[in-house]
């Protein structure tokens, strides 16, 4: 059996295709650097992470983009016919005003590990663009069209447009094929495909929240009328249907009902086809803590098996709608990859480990297999931040290093940090005061800063780092280098607050865990780092 989810942590948004025998998954990463995860299988069961698209600041630039603002929902596609590998994307400037500034890009690649062409600008009518290519090499892009006025439906309607790959410009103004196959409202991430002469329209609606599912229609026409299945959704986490239509509102907290399944929040699909014609779906969820109804892992992706009815559509494998926590395997040969988890030295560089906003380049250099880190701005800051972060994959986790650092004013820090968001962080890290070096503990609580713990430290040599995640609580452990035990911190935190649902400001991502320097006087000093140890336990 495979265990959902397949992609656990921040993986939102997915997109799956096939090419011959390998399985890509695309998924977005918002405001960090690089940017759209590409993750592979052999097998649909095992995946690794084995590139970023968006990897050069002249292509994406995401400084001083808010939290969940930058890269958003990447479709991932492959032309037979030109041998190329094709990303759209959006990269989401502001949601200010309910205008959603943002521009639609197009990127190519004849192979999946790049290089990728420039981007290419498509349009800015609305989020989560799709490239549909049909069977006269045609292109078409799809995306939900933003609706920003007064006494129209919300958030807007699904468009269509044909797009030129020779002047590669889209070509006149987009035009609306849909407004759902279900009442649930708040329509978005369109795809179509077609199977025995019909387009089938696939939607996520009801909010990327506790309504979320996933919806098919269907048209002889590419442009519609596309026609709805009363089954309708065909996967979903909130198994009865509601009308809300004129809800804008996406996370719906009223909405959240166990039905038997962790997977909650579930919808935003894509589909693939096996070598020998079994379908697959993978859609992203959340597991939230009770009853808090947080999701510190943010939004994950997971996988259900799919069939083709008789009368053409497509529903699950077993004949519901509910997301399931376990589904069939393929029966493909099981090919097995390195795990993430582990003890990394710094070379050659783990995928894993990226930075909010800006290129690593500019502040980590590597030497001996460590990492070398120059401080910059504060972990507040949506600047030039110098954290060094991965995913959290489990809230039940621990991750250490061993740090040197030598502290000369009060604005120099450095240590280990678990990151929501620059408003809601929580690190554990040396400083300096008086003359002496310190310990102490900071958490940043939706934009409040506080200090919950200060200790001298009675030795200045290189100094371990601990925190220990154990599922709703976070501790902390430090130690001096090459000593055998450690000094328990008497000091418990919320893991829950580190969650979309808890956050004031940021929203659509997940908790990160990572290394920092805070150099706010020089912009300067340096910390080296040994390692970077993570395992989920």
């Amino acid at each position: 059996m495979i265990k959902n989810p397949i992609l656990p942590g921040f993986n939102p948004d997915p997109c799956i295709i096939r090419v011959e025998d390998d399985y890509y998954i695309a998924t977005s990463t918002f405001e960090w650097f690089p940017a759209i995860a590409i993750y592979h299988s052999k097998d649909l069961k095992n995946w690794h992470l084995l590139t970023h698209v968006l990897d050069n600041e002249e292509d994406i630039d995401l400084s001083l983009l808010e939290s969940a603002k930058g890269v958003w929902a990447p479709d991932l596609i492959y032309d037979k016919n030109r041998k190329v590998f094709i990303v759209t994307f959006t990269r989401m400037a502001s949601m200010n005003g309910r205008y959603f500034d943002l521009d639609n890009y197009l990127v190519e690649s004849e192979n999946i590990m790049g290089p990728w062409s420039k981007p290419v600008y498509l349009n800015s009518v609305g989020f989560d663009p799709s490239i549909f290519i049909d069977d006269d090499n045609k292109y078409y892009v799809t995306s939900l069209q933003w609706e920003f006025r007064d006494n129209y439906e919300k958030p807007g309607t699904i468009v269509l447009q044909e797009y030129d790959i020779n002047t590669k410009k889209t070509i006149g103004y987009a035009k609306t094929i849909s407004t759902g196959a279900t009442d649930r409202g708040c329509i978005e991430a369109p795809r179509i495909y077609k199977r025995n002469n019909y387009y089938y329209l696939m939607l996520a609606e009801g909010g990327t929240g506790y309504g979320h599912c996933v919806t098919l229609s269907r048209s002889t026409n590419i442009w519609g009328p596309y026609e709805s299945r009363d089954e309708n959704p065909i996967v979903t986490s909130h198994l009865e249907n509601f009308n809300e239509r004129n809800k804008p509102d996406s996370l719906k907290i009223e909405r959240y009902k166990p039905n038997g399944t962790s997977l909650q929040k579930s919808g935003h699909a894509s589909i693939c086809e096996t070598q020998d014609g079994q379908w697959y779906l993978c859609h992203l969820c959340s597991r939230p803590f009770l009853p808090e109804l947080r999701c510190t892992l943010g939004r994950e992706t997971s996988i259900q098996k799919m069939r083709w009815t008789e009368d053409g559509w497509l529903e699950m494998a077993d004949g519901t709608n509910l997301a399931k926590d376990e589904v069939e395997e393929p029966g493909l040969e099981e090919v097995k990859f390195k795990s993430d988890c582990g003890t990394f030295k710094f070379s050659p560089w783990p995928e894993t480990l990226i930075s909010p906003r800006i290129n690593k380049k500019h502040f980590l250099s590597v030497k001996d297999g460590k990492a070398i880190i120059r401080g910059q701005q504060s972990l507040c800051s949506l600047d030039k931040v110098s954290l060094i972060a991965r995913r959290l994959t489990s809230v039940n986790c621990n991750f250490s290093t061993s740090m040197e650092f030598t502290p000369e004013v009060f604005q120099h820090t450095a240590g280990i940090a678990i990151y929501y968001d620059n408003m809601n962080y929580l690190t554990l890290e040396k400083t300096f005061e008086n003359d002496k070096e310190f310990l102490e503990i900071v958490q940043m609580d939706n934009g409040k800063r506080i200090e919950c713990f200060k200790e001298e430290l009675s030795f200045n040599t290189k100094i371990d780092l601990k925190c220990r995640v154990h599922y709703k609580k976070i501790t902390f452990q430090y130690k001096e280098a090459n000593k055998t035990d450690w000094t328990n911190i008497d000091k418990i935190f919320d893991t829950t607050k580190y969650s979309d649902e808890y956050s004031q400001f940021g929203e659509f991502t997940a908790t990160f865990c990572g290394i920092f320097v805070m150099d706010s006087n020089k912009r300067e000093k340096m910390a080296t780092f040994d390692y970077f140890q993570y395992n989920d336990l």
